[in-house]
Order: structure tokens, then sequence, then C-alpha cells
């Protein structure tokens, strides 16, 4: 019997369902144009996962893929639309999109890609140029 929190998820219809397992690698929100579109919002909220800690419960064959680039695989319910989550590779992390799991305490530590911001929030938390730099960004912080 394992300790680790775990949280349950699902896409609009329900008939994807996921569970993470423990503590994300990070939670906050991203600004990027390439969020902004998928999401169809002013900025997506993310939580970051170790791979093997998402795990697909039911509906694997329901869900589609799209990759824009090499960097995110966007998952979404082939029945609903529903977005889910995304793999991304090269981070060695999944995304999974912090309304799907709304059961998971949802603490954001950051704000990534600012300098692309459409809605500017004033809640004191780092706001990064870009990326870190552990991700390939300059790590830069702007002003809110």
């Amino acid at each position: 019997m394992s300790n680790e929190d775990k949280y349950k998820g699902s896409c609009f219809c329900g008939a994807v369902q996921i569970t993470v397992t423990g503590e994300p690698a990070a939670m906050g929100y991203c600004h990027c144009e390439s969020c902004r579109h998928w999401s169809a919002g002013p900025v997506n909220a993310f939580t970051l996962w170790k791979p093997e800690a998402v795990q697909v419960t039911q509906g694997a064959d329901n869900i589609g893929t799209y990759n824009k680039t090499p960097q995110s695989y966007r998952k979404w319910c082939k029945t609903c639309g529903g977005h889910v989550f995304a793999e991304h590779p090269t981070l060695g992390l999944t995304d999974v999109y912090a309304a799907v799991i709304p059961s998971l305490p949802y603490k954001p530590g950051v704000h990534v890609n600012y300098q692309e911001a459409v809605l500017h929030i004033h809640d004191g938390l780092p706001k990064l140029k870009d990326f870190p730099a552990e991700f390939g960004g300059s790590g830069e912080i702007v002003p809110e």
C-alpha cells in the first residue's frame, strides 16, 4: 500500500480517466501563444509530473494526440474534445492541466513566458520572461 497522494481526473465527458500520484514537480501558469490557443484562454494553468506518476485508467484508446512541435504532445478525448494532458519528452515531464484534476490543491509557484502575456496577473509570483534556465530558457525574471 502506498502512502502517496492520488488525484483522479477526467476529460470533459468522463470517457478518459486519469490518476496522478505523489506531488507535481511544479505548478504554475503559462502565457505562451501556443498554450493560450490550445486552452482557448488567456493563460494556461499547468501541473508538471514525472511521466510515471500519470496513469490513464480508462479510455486510453479514446485519446487523440497532436504535436505542433517535438516539445509537446498534446492529448485530448476523441469523444468530447476535452483536453487532458501534454507530454513534454524533451523535459521528461507531463503537464496535466490543473482544471482536469480538481481535487489537487493547486499551488502555483511561477508564471512562464510572461513576455507573451495578454492577461497580466498581479499575484506576487515570479514572472519569467520565457522558461527557467534548467529548461533551456533565459531564467530572466520580468516585472509584474
